[in-house]
Formats: structure tokens, sequence, C-alpha cells
């Protein structure tokens, strides 16, 4: 058994499909989930490696729920050809019921800054902006730097929609009745630091769309902190891609409607359990007539 290798733990079995980061003294291993937000460490002699990913009945699961979640996704906005840098709806649509112009009115995604403790989660999520057409900066920071760089970023970037995310947990060390403490979870205190300052810096929860959290997250306090949507209201593990479902679903919903929460919630790969969140309007804008030039929407990212 060698860094790298996929593993599942016998001992809760084979639910969660690992990859081996660290081998500490040939004893214990330190491990990173492949689909789920989730870091935690076991005894060498309790895995078991998996040479067929796609055998086990864990990524077969999630499969099926990824599968679902990318059919919605699609369906709400369907990716445009690489050439056209901006979306296009048809000539008989309108931005409102009054309106009598038979041109063909464009569309302004909303702007994504997407902040993720983990890189390889960071690399999936901004391919999947790309493939949606979604404009976001990603960046690749520990939790405990996220509200300093928020700080800094959110004046100069101007996002519409904030994600902040990475890894958490309920810690092994503390008593069942601590789960309302703050203090029980790995980084929760970390991601509402940060979802304060994105709420210092905007109050207006539809004009700074926040999601936050990530597996067994402190889903209260982040939504008293000011989130419109965040984890874990069960302290499950969530999926590496939830929250970019519901930033894409964010940023593809008109302002002129809010999003439609048991849509977006059930449509998240880890379901109700995984995120909740409040009533928000959507931050897609409409434009007419067309540019002449447009800069086409990008994503990018960077790790600090």
């Amino acid at each position: 058994m060698k860094q790298g290798d996929l593993v599942v733990r016998k001992s809760y079995g084979g639910d969660v499909l690992f990859r081996i980061e660290q081998l500490r003294d040939n004893q214990l291993a330190v491990l990173k989930g492949t689909d789920y937000r989730l870091l935690a460490d076991s005894p060498i002699v309790d895995l078991a490696v998996v040479n067929d990913p796609d055998s086990t009945q864990a990524s077969q699961r999630v499969r099926i729920k990824v599968n679902e979640s990318m059919r919605r996704m699609q369906q709400q906005r369907p990716p445009v050809h690489e050439d056209d840098p901006i979306r296009f709806a048809s000539a008989s649509a309108s931005p409102s019921p009054n309106s009598k112009s038979n041109q063909p009115f464009y569309e302004m995604p909303g702007k994504v800054l997407h902040l993720d403790g983990d890189g390889n989660y960071m690399r999936k999520s901004m391919q999947l902006y790309s493939q949606m057409r979604v404009p976001a900066h990603g960046i690749h920071v520990h939790e405990s730097q996220m509200p300093e760089l928020l700080y800094r970023l959110l004046p100069e970037l101007k996002p519409d929609i904030v994600v902040i995310t990475g890894h958490d947990g309920v810690l092994k060390n503390r008593r069942q009745e601590d789960l309302a403490s703050i203090s029980s979870y790995k980084n929760s205190q970390n991601f509402v630091n940060s979802v304060r300052v994105a709420r210092d810096y905007e109050k207006n929860r539809d004009s700074l769309v926040v999601i936050a959290g990530a597996c067994q997250s402190h889903y209260e306090a982040l939504l008293q902190a000011g989130s419109n949507f965040a984890s874990s209201p069960g302290r499950i593990l969530i999926h590496a891609l939830d929250p970019v479902y519901i930033a894409i679903k964010a940023s593809a919903t008109p302002i002129r409607e809010t999003i439609d929460l048991p849509d977006v919630i059930h449509g998240t790969i880890s379901g109700i359990e995984g995120v909740g969140g409040i009533e928000t309007v959507g931050r897609l804008r409409v434009g007419l007539p067309k540019p002449k030039w447009v800069k086409p929407p990008a994503s990018t990212s960077v790790t600090l």
C-alpha cells in the first residue's frame, strides 16, 4: 500500500472511496475523499486497495447522483459553442412581459468568486464553471486565510456570488451535546469569519449571494453569519461539487426570479441533509441590443 492508492475503509463497509495522501510510520494513513469533501485517518490494516473504482458500490451511487445533477444543470443552462462568447435568447423572447422588441436579448450570468481549501476539488469546480460558461475566479487557499483574502478581493473583483468551501468536520474528541458549539468543528469558525467579511462588504443577501461550508459544517452558524446557502443541516458528508451546483444555479437564475429552493437543494448530490438555504434572487441579467464586441466570460484559478 502506498501514497496515491485508492482505498476504502473495511470497518465502514467501504462507504466512501479515498485516496491515500500520506503514510505515517507504516501504521496510519491520511485519507482524502475522491468525491466527498472529507479528510480522515485510518489504520492501514483497516484499508482495502481498490483497483477498479467504478466497480465499487460507493462510486456507483455517487455517479448516479452526479449524472442527475449534471442533467439538471444542462437543462438550466446548456453549454454554448466555444466561439460564441455570450448566450442569446430566442428572437421571440423578452426580458419583461411588456417588451415589444423582436431583437434577441443577450445574457450576462452572475460572476463567481470561489475560495477552496482543497486544490483538487477547486480544479474540478473550475472545470465545471468553464463547461457551463459561468465566469468564475477560483483560489486555492487554506481555510484560515480565507477571511483576510476575501477582505482584499471583494472590492477588487466585485463578484455576484461567493463560494467559501474546503474541508470541515465534527471533531472526534467532543461530546454529542457539543454539536451546537462551533468549537466542535474543524473549520466552521473559519467559514463563519469569511461569511462575516462578505456581509460587511455587502449586507444585501440578494446583491451578493454567499454559499459556505463543507462536510459536516455548522449549518446554523453559517446562516446566522449571513450565508444564503450553507452545509450541512444533517451534519453529513457533502459532495465536492454541491457548492458549485448552487453557484451555477444562482448565476443562471434571472434577477427577476427567486432561486427555486426545493429544486436547487434536491438537485444537489447530497440533498436536503447536506445543503440548505434561504429565499434568494438570481444573478442573471439580460441586455439589449447585441454588443458589437464582447469579451468572453472567463474562468481563472490560482493557488496561494
